[in-house]
């Protein structure tokens, strides 16, 4: 997230920690470089001088030009303004006092509104709530295909009285049908624009005032940048209570993510990194942060784990480890469970040290690999799987040519099993194996 953005970031802190010491005078060559870092970033002009003026005046505190590690205090101060700018802690869904909680959708074309509503059902589900999505965009007969598809994709119930064709009719309708029928959580999707007009407003004012929701959420498109933060102003009188950020994972500058909670004072509760089910994040100002500095967020991805792996199966793997028993149906098990978790430049980003390593490397080229390799396990008969070491020359044309893989490719992933089993056996034992590296992770395997 925001590569470009941290890149420039990261240029300023290594620029002040090659200083010997901190004067007034580096601390304002560094504010000027921060300014231009921000508005490049599309970060709003009012936002920016206010961050600036904020980082300038504790910069040139008495602690600071003291410090035996300026650079440090300085860092921790421009992280510290930047939690701040972004709401200080993250805020999570609202719940009613009584079911079923109501979350109002709102957002213009585009911004992944419908999406989203998937996405947040689906979280929600998984936490054991009993969730219902329902559509009132009776302008656009494809938003209402839109939303059943994304339900049946997300595994959710869907509701759409086609008796009634009032938006507002059609939310009260869908409240009541929630309570009769235990919905903890009820998804309302609002039609959207191609731009912000009164028609909207008043429809989003009327569908509030009519089911009293818990939450409105006001979906923002994060590459728009200022649009986003102008689209975010007009919604707020509609009573918007919070915020969700969409396409965070694309070549965006950034700056809505940066200014729409301190234009809006509304919290930002959620962050879209991806188009899969699963890429919607809560979002927390410090980890967010923290990723953007490079300190990665080891907390969200030990959240991701406890979500995605199951507990049962890591106690019986790690039997088999210790006994010598992993196999290629352990192996192609544990693909699943990381790739579940998302793409390999997501996890890296988010361990402390290694979003330098995942800029570098072509991530999208190491989730194909994996992809090759779930094929090629595939294309293994179950005997094959548990016994590797019967794959001989013919079993390797048929595999090669059942996953489109060549006996090269075939030939490298036995080997690098092997080695994998052995290193995962010593390591079990509270031993590392020769040539285990932590500083050259790139050469692990032999």
């Amino acid at each position: 997230m925001l590569e470009s953005f941290s890149e420039k970031l990261g240029g300023i802190f290594k620029k002040m920690s090659g200083q010997g010491r901190i004067s007034e005078a580096n601390i304002q060559e560094a504010m000027r470089e921060l300014r231009f870092t921000l508005l490049d970033a599309d970060v709003n002009f009012d936002v920016a001088r206010q961050f600036i003026a904020t980082v300038k005046e504790r910069s040139l505190g008495e602690e600071v030009l003291t410090s035996l590690t300026p650079h440090q205090t300085f860092f921790k101060i421009v992280k510290d303004a930047l939690v701040e700018l972004l709401g200080g802690e993250g805020k999570g869904l609202q719940v009613a006092p009584a079911k079923p909680s109501v979350y109002v959708m709102c957002g213009i074309q585009g911004s992944g509104k419908t999406t989203t509503t998937g996405k947040l059902g689906r979280m929600l589900r998984r936490q054991g709530k009993k969730v219902l999505l329902t559509p009132v965009d009776v302008y656009r007969p494809a938003a209402i295909e839109q939303l059943r598809v994304v339900a049946e994709q997300n595994n959710l119930p869907f509701f759409f009285p086609e008796n009634i064709k009032d938006p507002v009719e059609i939310s009260r309708a869908a409240k009541e049908h929630a309570r009769d029928n235990g919905f903890d959580c009820l998804f309302i999707d609002t039609a959207g624009r191609t731009h912000v007009d009164e028609a909207m407003m008043d429809e989003a004012r009327n569908i509030r005032d009519a089911v009293e929701p818990t939450e409105m959420l006001l979906v923002l498109d994060g590459m728009t940048g200022q649009d986003a933060v102008n689209i975010a102003n007009s919604f707020v009188p509609v009573g918007v209570t919070g915020l969700v950020l969409t396409k965070m994972d694309g070549d965006a500058r950034g700056g809505a993510a940066l200014s729409v909670r301190h234009v809006t004072d509304k919290p930002i509760k959620f962050i879209g990194t991806g188009e899969k089910p699963e890429d919607l994040e809560p979002f927390h100002p410090d980890r967010f942060v923290n990723r953007i500095l490079g300190m990665g967020d080891l907390v969200s991805l030990i959240e991701r784990v406890e979500e995605t792996m199951d507990e049962e199966k890591a106690r019986a793997l790690e039997k088999k480890i210790r006994k010598e028993k992993f196999d290629f149906e352990d192996f192609l098990d544990q693909i699943k469970q990381v790739r579940r978790m998302g793409s390999v430049g997501k996890l890296l980003g988010m361990i402390p040290g290694m979003s330098a390593v995942a800029g570098k490397l072509n991530m999208d080229m190491a989730d194909k690999q994996m992809g090759r390799i779930e094929a090629i396990v595939n294309s293994m008969t179950v005997k094959e799987r548990r016994n590797p070491d019967i794959i001989n020359a013919s079993r390797k044309r048929r595999i090669a040519r059942g996953s489109g893989t060549s006996i090269q490719e075939i030939n490298a992933l036995l080997k690098q099993f092997n080695w994998m089993k052995k290193m995962m056996s010593q390591m079990s034992r509270g031993k590392l194996p020769p040539g285990f590296d932590l500083k050259n992770l790139g050469n692990l395997a032999p």
